[in-house]
């Protein structure tokens, strides 16, 4: 049975299949749900039942509370209409003109920084992927896992698609790519996904937070808002243990000096006596808090490692008045089927 969901305020509807939760009967449909992990881990899909019944189950509690859900809230990832119903939700405009696709791509080149290998991988020339910056893909491997990375070009630099990937010891896809990754090695991936991208239809300046990989997205976005000549004042924060780990450091440094209206700010958590720093110590999202008493008039992004995502978001929501739907994030879970971190 085909349940029929409208979405409010838009007006949109769109059919669910008896095998479909909410957001893959949307995907399919290009209807403009917001999303992240796709796995019920962090929240972003997050929106409310007005009319009419889900079943949802194999969330965690921490994106979806108890209480939230007496309020009639849900994970549209993992929720299943019982018949008719009415959501309301914040709905992305243009999602429906980007297909997800699943594709072959060729390593074309592979870097090593650090602990962080940069890919580039090259697509078949007959085909191009639309993306919009900060989004990411599926990597999927012979087993029948996938592992999730963010895109780290803007779309306007689509020659490779580029991935950050942190070396994890005992990850398996990590150590893979650190110890037998070959040049020019053929894999397959689906894309793009996600909802973390630039907002392009506000004017409000930006603060940016990202710890470790999470600078691959947030460069994107960067780069994308460059090309595109937006001036609107972009604050960027880049947190890590040691100096090392900012490894790409050069390069957001180089926007700051070409671009006024971008601030690069790292911040170190544990920097090493060698890195002889001077510069803000400590969590990355207190830096934030110490530069500003009010986001009520800002649009935040976050990626990165959940507990700093976390972090951010409660803590410029209770204590800046950040609004909370100019909060969005891309937080590295592990999911379910031992999904990597982006």
């Amino acid at each position: 049975m085909t349940c029929q969901v409208k979405v409010l305020p838009s007006g949109h509807t769109f059919g669910v299949e008896a095998h479909e939760t909410i957001l893959e009967a949307a995907l399919r449909q290009g209807v403009g749900l917001p999303y992240g992990c796709r796995d019920g881990a962090c929240g972003a899909c997050k929106g409310k039942v007005v009319e009419g019944e889900v079943s949802q189950d194999g969330f965690q509690e921490k994106a979806l509370s108890a209480s939230e859900q007496a309020q009639g809230l849900a994970l549209f990832c993992c929720a299943r209409p019982q018949g008719d119903i009415s959501i309301e939700v914040r709905e992305l405009t243009g999602m429906g003109d980007i297909q997800i696709k699943t594709l072959p791509c060729r390593v074309e080149k592979m870097e090593k920084i650090h602990d962080v290998a940069v890919l580039k991988l090259k697509l078949p020339v007959s085909e191009r992927l639309q993306f919009r910056a900060g989004q990411y893909i599926d990597i999927l491997m012979k087993d029948g896992k996938k592992r999730s990375f963010s895109i780290a070009n803007a779309p306007h630099d689509d020659a490779f698609l580029e991935l950050h990937i942190r070396h994890q010891p005992g990850g398996s896809f990590s150590d893979y790519v650190f110890s037998q990754m070959k040049e020019r090695e053929i894999m397959r991936f689906k894309g793009p996904l996600g909802s973390f991208f630039l907002r392009e239809d506000s004017d409000k300046p930006i603060v940016l937070i990202a710890s470790g990989t999470g600078f691959a997205p947030v460069k994107g976005i960067i780069e994308h808002a460059i090309h595109h000549g937006i001036q609107r004042q972009m604050v960027f924060y880049w947190g890590a243990r040691s100096k090392a780990d900012l490894y790409m450091a050069d390069l957001a440094e180089s926007w700051q000096a070409a671009h006024p209206h971008i601030t690069f700010i790292p911040v170190l958590s544990e920097a090493l006596p060698e890195d002889n720093w001077n510069g803000r110590a400590g969590f990355v999202h207190q830096a934030v808090l110490e530069d500003f008493a009010d986001l009520s008039g800002y649009q935040v992004y976050a990626c990165g490692a959940p507990v700093m995502v976390e972090a951010a978001h409660g803590s410029f929501t209770r204590e800046r008045a950040l609004p909370e739907d100019e909060f969005f994030s891309d937080a590295f879970f592990l999911s379910k089927d031992m999904k990597s971190g982006k």
